[in-house]
């Protein structure tokens, strides 16, 4: 976090930044067709976020890398530019140039750090969009660490770019974004299943996997050993970035957790399968075991479809319901971690306002932006189809773009040397082989009394 800027006006200037962008989505979201006028005649009602056509990432390609930035005709004939990809770059520009100003510092000498911050960002979701790499599951989170990764160890990252590196920052606004696209309402009227394996287990491997890092394998730092725990027991990096922001972890730790869960993650994304074909598995608990243990929804989504359809959706929703614990596991974990962790005495003595002053409130700004958006989903006008077509558009591609962001940053903030110190003596290793395998076997035995005992026909309610 920069020096000059407290806790409190950091995290509000994620929320703040979050909140505008949130409300311009809104604002830019019409509903077109009837409307329920009486009289009218019946016609297809659909819901347009416009601003989706300003802000997007590369698209696929397959041998020329300049294709993900344009459009062709089904011919092969060049149809246009993706306007969107530099749509975000400037909005993204704009808002964080505002923000440093906030807080103090100038506007232009982030700017000039910024636009190579991006052009990194750019290059690593391009590399990402390959079909190939696709293929194999090597997400945009892995091409923005080594890109940051080679600047900082090969040639040292220039001064002048440092203003720009702002990774907590970019990691807060993408989680309050983020909050928004994790509709409560929507999720728990996906199955009770679904809900059993994914918040019943999780919270029981977390604490158990935190607790073995510390009492057995003795893990010197507690925040690698919490963000560990949280990234593999919930969902990947998205846990990772909101734990290691509520219990403020290194960089460097952050980094390695990364590491340890996409490694596993590809290598899972295709054991899985195979074991669950060879074994004679039924497709259905076969999907939600893969849900509630593999961390990344995209990998869900690849692995279980090589199961079935089925298998797929069953899959994604176990994930989905899972998704929705990263507000609530980071909100109890940093009440636990300045109350319990790392108490100051005011903090002992029972003061709620040292408590609340070391609190990280972009959580609050998380939780509150899911409530709000599943609130309108629920109740407003249209506000089904005015949400889904706002987090299927802009925002999940603003959150996208600002995780990048991050991932770049770490990558620049972080060299070898620190990532082998939290590697030595294999400890974090260990303690991510040990958890993944309690995770394995009790979301195994959760999915198998759901799926399979209590809720046999639960996948016809899911699919429906």
């Amino acid at each position: 976090m920069n020096k000059r800027t407290s806790q409190f006006s950091e995290d509000l200037l994620a929320i703040l930044v979050s909140v505008i962008l949130l409300t311009i989505c809104w604002f830019t979201t019409s509903v077109q067709g009837d409307r329920g006028r009486p009289g009218a005649a019946t016609s297809k009602v659909i819901a347009d976020a416009w601003l989706k056509s300003y802000v997007s990432t590369p698209g696929k390609w397959e041998s020329n890398p300049l294709d993900a930035l344009v459009t062709r005709t089904k011919e092969g004939a060049f149809a246009g530019v993706h306007f969107g990809v530099l749509g975000v770059c400037i909005i993204g520009l704009a808002v964080f140039a505002v923000a440093a100003r906030a807080s103090g510092e100038s506007s232009l000498r982030f700017l000039a750090g910024f636009v190579p911050v991006v052009l990194l960002n750019l290059t690593a979701f391009i590399m990402s969009s390959q079909s190939a790499i696709q293929q194999l599951g090597i997400e945009y989170a892995i091409w923005a660490l080594l890109l940051g990764l080679m600047i900082s160890n090969l040639a040292g990252t220039p001064a002048w770019m440092q203003p720009a590196i702002k990774t907590e920052l970019y990691l807060k606004a993408g989680l309050v974004l983020m909050g928004a696209t994790i509709l409560i309402s929507k999720l728990l009227a996906l199955g009770v299943p679904g809900i059993f394996v994914s918040w019943v287990v999780t919270p029981i491997v977390l604490v158990t996997t935190f607790w073995f890092g510390q009492r057995v394998l003795k893990l010197e730092s507690a925040t690698l050993n919490m963000v560990i725990s949280a990234d593999m027991s919930v969902c990947g990096t998205s846990a990772a970035i909101a734990t290691a922001a509520a219990v403020g972890a290194k960089k460097e730790e952050l980094t390695t957790a990364i590491g340890l869960s996409m490694a596993f993650t590809l290598i899972m994304m295709f054991v899985m399968p195979a074991v669950i074909r060879g074994l004679g598995i039924d497709p259905v608990l076969g999907g939600a075991w893969m849900g509630g243990t593999i961390d990344s929804t995209g990998a869900v989504a690849a692995a279980g479809a090589m199961l079935g359809d089925a298998a797929r959706d069953v899959a994604i929703t176990i994930k989905m319901i899972q998704n929705v614990m990263i507000g609530a596991i980071a909100f109890v974990v940093s009440l636990y971690w300045v109350t319990r962790m790392s108490p100051s005495v005011e903090i002992r003595r029972s003061n709620p306002s040292e408590v609340w002053k070391r609190f990280p409130k972009f959580i609050l700004g998380f939780l509150g932006a899911s409530i709000v958006f599943s609130l309108i989903y629920q109740y407003a006008p249209y506000g089904q189809l005015r949400v889904d077509a706002m987090v299927n558009g802009p925002i999940k591609t603003l959150q996208t773009w600002f995780f990048g962001l991050a991932f770049v940053s770490i990558g620049l903030e972080t060299n070898f040397r620190q990532i082998s110190k939290n590697l030595a003596g294999g400890k974090p290793l260990i303690l991510y082989v040990c958890g993944q395998t309690l995770n394995l076997a009790l979301t195994f035995v959760m999915a198998w009394l759901m799926f399979q005992v209590v809720f046999p026909h639960a996948t016809d309610v899911l699919r429906n």
